[in-house]
């Protein structure tokens, strides 16, 4: 677990699924305490043979936080991971919720554990989440009051100290035309946001400045990697 700022962590895990090479091996989940509430963003936990009484650091940090109530936020359906296992974890400990889209429900056992996101409606802790896309996606990045901080799926990236645009598809004419025009401005509104950390699961999180690494990442070329 690293500390980002006080009340915020992040801590990375092998990705589960996809096995790219250097870039995207692993995917970065956070933390944070806000009040009374203790939110999991994204949450996967590592694998860590002979850790003492079969806790991992992760779990032991979420331990050591929890107070009455944790939140788990999901910001796009393919990073449910481990949401359920510390949804059933933490539930006697603790009122405990899932909060994502309504599609992570065909990756949940207990359909029942999810509470659907409607864009722009408060969640714990006052975060927020956000359409983007058109059309739209089923990821929502999510603005955390709490921290000045959003924090995105895989829309937005990291890589070389730099915030881009994540393109699935190898970039020429007609996809940098398509981010330019149709996709880039449905993510201008969140720069009216209040926010100055940008946390992203695939690469290094942006601390300092955030809002500006998203403005320059909107109004440059979108960014290709697949291994």
């Amino acid at each position: 677990m690293q500390k980002l700022m006080g009340g915020l962590w992040r801590w990375t895990a092998r990705h589960p699924e996809w096995h790219p090479g250097e870039f995207g091996a692993e995917v970065a989940c956070f933390a944070a305490q806000a009040g009374d509430t203790t939110l999991l963003i994204d949450p996967l936990l590592p694998e860590e043979d002979g850790a003492e009484d079969g806790r991992s650091s992760v779990l032991a940090a979420i331990d050591a936080t929890l107070t009455d109530r944790l939140a788990i936020l999901i910001t796009i359906p393919y990073h449910v991971r481990d949401s359920e296992e510390l949804w059933r974890r933490y539930g006697k400990q603790a009122e405990t919720s899932i909060h994502g889209h309504p599609a992570c429900a065909k990756r949940l056992k207990d359909k029942a554990a999810l509470h659907p996101i409607e864009p722009g409606v408060a969640l714990p802790s006052g975060v927020t989440a956000h359409s983007i896309g058109k059309p739209r996606r089923y990821e929502t990045p999510l603005h955390l009051p709490s921290h000045d901080a959003l924090v995105f799926g895989d829309a937005i990236a990291e890589t070389e100290g730099r915030l881009v645009m994540w393109s699935a598809e190898k970039v020429d004419a007609k996809v940098e035309s398509f981010y330019r025009e149709r996709f880039a401005p449905t993510l201008e509104p969140l720069l009216e946001l209040s926010f100055n950390a940008v946390l992203v699961t695939h690469g290094r999180p942006i601390i300092e400045a955030g809002r500006t690494a998203l403005r320059k990442a909107l109004s440059s070329k979108p960014w290709y990697h697949h291994g």
